[in-house]
């Protein structure tokens, strides 16, 4: 084994590579970018992203971004497409095909078809004067790279390449379209993002699971909400006459209360309203808000629940941090 200062040294050098290429490709971006953004935005169709070996892994990527982010997007083999799967490709589509030479011989004998059918082609290629860049309608070259393999062979610095215009692509089509968190939750439902991207009305705890008592309620009643309300959250809403949010009582509040109530000698503390200890302005969230912003305030806001009042003031809902361990929020805390 090579001496471990040599293999970092070798390390930082390949990284420092890539880094080069892509501070040139962000000099050198020009007028095609913007063109080529123009094509995925317009397309009535799907964005065929194609391309074999490594940049067809690139090419995968891409289309996933796209799809993602609210563009249609799949992937084509080359080499399918020219035994029947090019019947996937419409007039309506636009093909953006990788390839770091522009030779490679399974995407060129795929662009004369594609062009016939009518769809648009936009290349990622390393050369202007290439023989896939001459056969498309939009080129997005980034020059010659030298690849950060030792050998100066394996795709290394130009699918690196590829990949970050790829995701420039993408990005400037998520800007344009005015892409929304919430369309973005749409596309995600699973997994981790997908819970940090539900909205609170998914969770909130409503109905017959919503303790709630008026202004006029004693604090023992108040309790008796919190005790026998389902899933006994540790809090209690209260509303006014017109059913407005009041404020909000918590099972903390009751603590302080009695332990105030001991040391000066209030024996009446149960009696006594709930008006005149609750939080008249505690944090609250919207029910449209995210899961991973009331995540968020709980943790910053050091708290256990969080009323859930809608915008014309009235309690929809509570929000209780047990709420966010069901569905395994606290493993993954908010998106930043």
């Amino acid at each position: 084994m090579a001496d471990e200062r040599q293999i970092l040294s070798d390390a930082r050098d390949l990284l420092a590579n890539e880094a080069r290429a892509l501070d040139r490709l962000a000099e050198t971006l020009d007028d095609g970018f913007i063109e080529a953004v123009r094509h995925l935005l317009t397309c009535q169709g799907r964005i065929v992203c194609t391309g074999i070996g490594k940049a067809g892994i690139i090419a995968r990527k891409i289309g996933a971004t796209l799809a993602s982010t609210g563009t249609p997007a799949d992937f084509l083999h080359p080499a399918e497409a020219i035994h029947g799967d090019l019947g996937r490709v419409t007039s309506r589509d636009v093909v953006l095909a990788l390839s770091n030479s522009g030779t490679t011989e399974e995407l060129l004998k795929l662009v004369g078809p594609v062009r016939s059918i009518g769809a648009t082609v936009v290349a990622i290629t390393s050369a202007t004067d290439s023989p896939l860049a001459l056969h498309a309608d939009v080129v997005l070259a980034y020059g010659q790279v030298a690849e950060a393999c030792p050998l100066g062979l394996a795709p290394t610095t130009s699918t690196t390449v590829m990949l970050a215009l790829g995701d420039a692509l993408a990005m400037a089509v998520l800007t344009e379209r005015d892409f929304s968190t919430e369309e973005f939750a749409r596309f995600h439902p699973g997994g981790n993002l997908g819970r940090s991207l539900m909205l609170v009305t998914e969770v909130m705890r409503s109905g017959d699971r919503l303790p709630v008592v008026g202004t006029d309620a004693d604090i023992a009643q108040a309790v008796d909400a919190m005790t026998s309300t389902k899933g006994r959250p540790g809090a209690v809403i209260v509303v006014d006459d017109s059913g407005g949010f009041a404020g909000f009582y918590t099972d903390g509040d009751l603590r302080r209360n009695l332990l105030e109530a001991r040391s000066s000698g209030d024996g009446d503390i149960l009696t006594r309203k709930v008006a005149e200890f609750m939080t008249v302005s505690p944090v609250t969230i919207d029910p449209g808000d995210l899961v991973g912003d009331a995540l968020r305030l709980l943790r910053e806001k050091r708290i256990d629940q969080l009323a859930v009042v809608d915008k014309a003031g009235r309690a929809v809902g509570l929000l209780d941090i047990q709420d966010l361990l069901s569905i395994k929020a606290l493993a993954w805390g908010p998106p930043t």
